[in-house]
């Protein structure tokens, strides 16, 4: 429940984003208006063929469309859904490996309290669905060492992942079955495991079939380009150094990531347990390999997380019962019995201080000197609410208190609702002009058919989507060209472009965000 407030909670709150959000809702409606069932097994995007994704979340998305309509909020449920299905899974894949269930539980609101978890859940894309199937697939394997039966839900969640997001599943097969191999070797031969994989990978080798018996070579090139491409170069341009996602946690995943070291130290101390192995081997073989792949983007760290999160529920709940211990016997603090936390104290006090003297100054300026138009008024509660939670960590910390754990993730568990209550929280929309004003004239002065070209330097697949029509960008020369010997031309173009080609000021049609839409008489 505490998920679903967190991840369900006003979702049409804000227009889709560029790129994943545009497309796969362009994708899905164009799935829910097909009048027959190809529309459906060969998905299309601006009436040309989409070849880049499977198309299982694109299916969920649709459904959902035919039963709510289309609209910001139909297009994010299923994905928020399943991001909020991630958090219970967390919890039963910990359950499965320790031996007492407070680290799961410490694990699980980690996991919760996580801000890429949260942002990028909520959002119209492939990650979260990606996650829980992941997860699902841990917990069906570690089931899977008293039953064997659970092995078949291992193949069926591969078979799943593979069908959201393609060769992500053969990573995340290989980290799978590095862990087996460690752990339990046997269930390698298990029939009902290669059952599993059987029927789990049929679906998607058929659609893999259809797909190219239906579209040859065009299929075979694109999919070498999305998918083994992307392994050894950058793909669109999204391109890092090794670093790239070493930096993507330092800057989102604080105060946990404080944490995490120690996470790992424990479970290297702990690797001959099956717990170790599997955090080692989670965490440490999706970072490296998403660390050597060419193109970098921060939401391929999603699957990461829930490795992250455990390890962490690790260290809180030895901190947890190491105090609870070190306050019954009464040690002084130079006995042999002293918590070995204390000597970590320091250098979380002073992250948590750091943070919490930024979030009370981030408070006072978003009140009482950001600019009023361009700052949400929601936005000083919840820099206050961040701040409060981490100096009353600090307090605790400081006082040698266990509920330091409690109060900090309760703390963030109420910052991050009041976040996602606010236009903040989807922060990309900002690096771009309101889509929805210029969609809406758009809509007001072209007919439904028409193809319209523009100065913007790339594609936004969110401007296509929301004013139903194609929106291709063009360099300068182009457009005047197709000025020149197009019959009917539509241009959306900025002042200065329009000067530059000495475009006519009669032809104007209208103008919004700056934009200005350009046409001749339409027969």
């Amino acid at each position: 429940m505490a998920a679903i407030v967190v991840f369900g909670s006003d979702l049409g709150g804000v227009p889709l984003r560029d790129w994943d959000e545009g497309i796969v809702a362009q994708v899905a409606r164009e799935m829910y208006q097909s009048a027959s069932w190809e529309g459906w097994l060969y998905p299309t995007i601006d009436g040309a063929p989409y070849l880049n994704k499977p198309p299982l979340f694109h299916w969920l998305v649709a459904l959902t469309y035919t039963v709510v309509g289309v609209g910001e909020a139909s297009t994010r449920f299923p994905g928020a859904m399943l991001a909020a299905f991630t958090v219970p899974m967390v919890y039963a894949v910990g359950k499965e490996i320790f031996a007492r269930p407070t680290p799961a539980i410490l694990g699980a609101w980690v996991y919760l309290t996580l801000l890429p978890v949260v942002r990028h859940g909520r959002l119209a894309m492939l990650d979260g669905a990606v996650a829980c199937f992941w997860l699902l697939l841990l917990w069906c394997l570690l089931r899977s060492r008293r039953d064997g039966r659970y092995a078949l839900g291992v193949g069926l969640s591969l078979g799943a992942i593979a069908f959201t997001k393609g060769i992500v599943a053969i990573l995340l097969a290989a980290i799978a079955g590095g862990f087996l191999l460690w752990d339990t070797p046997r269930l390698l031969g298990s029939r009902y495991l290669w059952l599993g994989l059987l029927l789990g990978t049929t679906p998607v080798l058929v659609w893999y079939l259809a797909q190219w018996q239906h579209y040859g070579s065009q299929f075979s090139q694109t999919l070498a380009t999305q998918f083994w491409e992307r392994l050894w170069k950058p793909v669109e341009n999204h391109a890092g150094p090794p670093w790239y996602y070493a930096e993507e946690l330092l800057k989102y995943t604080f105060p946990w990531l404080l944490f995490f070291p120690d996470g790992i130290f424990i479970s290297w101390k702990n690797r001959l347990l099956s717990w170790g192995k599997l955090i080692l081997v989670w965490t440490g073989g999706y970072f490296l390999a998403v660390s050597a792949m060419g193109t970098k983007l921060p939401w391929y760290l999603y699957p990461f997380f829930g490795g992250l999160a455990l390890a962490v529920g690790v260290v809180l709940a030895r901190i947890w019962a190491s105090w609870t211990l070190a306050k019954a016997m009464v040690a002084p603090p130079d006995s042999p019995q002293e918590p070995p936390w204390r000597s970590r104290r320091s250098v979380w006090m002073g992250f948590l201080l750091l943070l919490a003297v930024a979030g009370w100054g981030g408070s006072v300026y978003f009140a009482f000197f950001a600019p009023p138009a361009t700052t949400d008024p929601l936005l000083p509660v919840v820099t206050g609410a961040l701040a409060l939670t981490l100096t009353g960590t600090f307090w605790l910390l400081w006082r040698e208190n266990r509920q330091f754990i409690l109060i900090l993730g309760w703390g963030m568990y109420v910052s991050l609702v009041l976040f996602v209550h606010t236009d903040t929280w989807l922060w990309e929309l900002n690096e771009a002009y309101p889509v929805k004003p210029v969609a809406a004239m758009l809509q007001n002065h072209t007919p439904a058919d028409a193809t319209i070209y523009t100065s913007y330097p790339y594609h936004r697949p969110s401007l296509n989507f929301y004013s139903d029509r194609t929106v291709i960008p063009k360099s300068p020369a182009q457009l005047q060209q197709h000025w020149q010997q197009t019959p009917y031309p539509y241009l959306l173009v900025a002042p200065s472009v329009r000067q530059e080609l000495s475009l006519p000021q009669s032809r104007l049609l209208g103008i919004s965000e700056g934009w200005q839409l350009l046409g001749k008489s339409s027969p």
